[in-house]
């Protein structure tokens, strides 16, 4: 199982990076958001908790920032995070059924 797992993050980081050249910013951050969905589907399939991809995706998100701005920037964007959580940017609601 986890060969076919890292395959398929092999084929979701290959269709990343052709999808980096070719598309919009707008069209990039919908591709980005879709393929993290699947592999965030694929890993709870596979029994990773929630609150552990959550924090590993937090972890890379924040590394990828610092390695492409430097600390101090990604320091002043994790700044505005409290105002925006308050705001309810992040909140999902459920469509009710």
């Amino acid at each position: 199982m986890r060969l076919r797992a890292a395959q398929g993050m092999t084929d979701i980081m290959k269709s990343a990076r052709a999808a980096r050249g070719s598309l919009p910013d707008h069209e990039q951050k919908q591709a980005a958001l879709e393929l993290l969905q699947e592999a965030w589907d694929e890993a709870r399939l596979h029994g990773v908790d929630g609150d552990c991809m959550a924090q590993i995706c937090l972890f890379t998100a924040f590394s990828e920032l610092v390695s492409t701005y430097g600390e101090d920037a990604a320091a002043r964007y994790a700044e505005g995070l409290p105002r925006r959580i308050a705001n309810g940017e992040f909140s999902i609601e459920l469509a009710r059924q």
